[in-house]
């Protein structure tokens, strides 16, 4: 029955833009160790500028390692090894002349569990924007915070609470509050690690959503162990296991049609 539900969403879902879709980032033979431990091994992917894009795979496949190359944030962890080559609009996000912090405000990044600053639900939209000087006067910010809250789809809920704790909102508010704390500093790509495990269903709805009005804005790269939300919300599907690459192409295949066996056990519920 679960098999059913998964391809029935595949089925409905729209269909993607050409596979040709113009390329944003670009991961060639892609590697990753902590430590002695190898986690991905030798990944190649495109990401499509116009489509959001699905990872999904067991746990511990490498999913969440290889989504977080993309901005470095594995730069964070001490033991940490990445080779191969990563592009941004063609440019070596690993070479010695890219500027981290401006890397991490091109390519934004939304976690599992929301993580609002301490600060009030203004101040954690234009913390991004004061810091990387978007705003030249108070005016600007004020029209940031409300443009990437209307964004964000929360807007209307907390017009009158802006000064108000952003972690005094519910779990699935603080989660938008983080999308609109990422896209207030125009971001071209915004990485979401299972954005929705710690989300009740309606709050998950309104995270989808907002995906979906999303996509266009900004490319969108989202890991997800729901393979229904992937067949809902992505254009494109990528299928790790054992930190490999095993897959990826158009999501209404992979959910129907996968070419790997590996694949198609995976979708069908033999293992996970």
């Amino acid at each position: 029955m679960a098999d059913d539900m998964i391809l029935s969403e595949a089925v409905r879902h729209e269909r993607p833009d050409p596979v040709e879709t113009e390329r944003k980032m670009s991961a060639v033979g892609v590697s990753v160790w902590y430590g002695e431990k190898k986690a991905i091994d030798q990944v190649s992917i495109d990401v499509g500028r116009e489509n959001v894009t699905a990872f999904i795979g067991p746990s511990g496949c490498g999913k969440s390692t290889f989504l977080r190359t993309l901005n470095r944030m594995n730069d964070t962890i001490p033991n940490a090894r990445v080779a191969g080559r990563i592009e941004l609009d063609g440019e070596d996000i690993y070479g010695p002349d890219m500027d981290v912090v401006q890397l991490r405000a091109r390519v934004g990044m939304v976690f599992q569990k929301p993580n609002p600053f301490p600060k009030s639900i203004y101040e954690n939209v234009a913390y991004g924007p004061r810091i990387h000087g978007l705003a030249a006067a108070r005016a600007d910010l004020d029209e940031i915070v409300e443009r990437s809250l209307q964004r964000a789809g929360l807007w209307e809920e907390v017009r009158d609470r802006l000064q108000e704790s952003g972690t005094a909102l519910s779990g699935g508010q603080q989660q938008r509050l983080c999308i609109a704390r990422a896209i207030a500093v125009d971001p071209e790509v915004i990485l979401m690690d299972e954005p929705c495990s710690a989300l009740d269903p309606i709050a998950t709805a309104k995270i989808e959503e907002l995906i979906h009005e999303l996509r266009g804005r900004y490319a969108i790269v989202i890991v997800t162990h729901n393979m229904q939300q992937a067949a809902r919300v992505s254009q494109r599907t990528a299928f790790f296991h054992l930190g490999e690459l095993i897959e990826y192409g158009e999501t209404s295949e992979i959910f129907t049609n996968p070419k790997v066996e590996r694949t198609k056990d995976y979708i069908t519920g033999r293992y996970g």
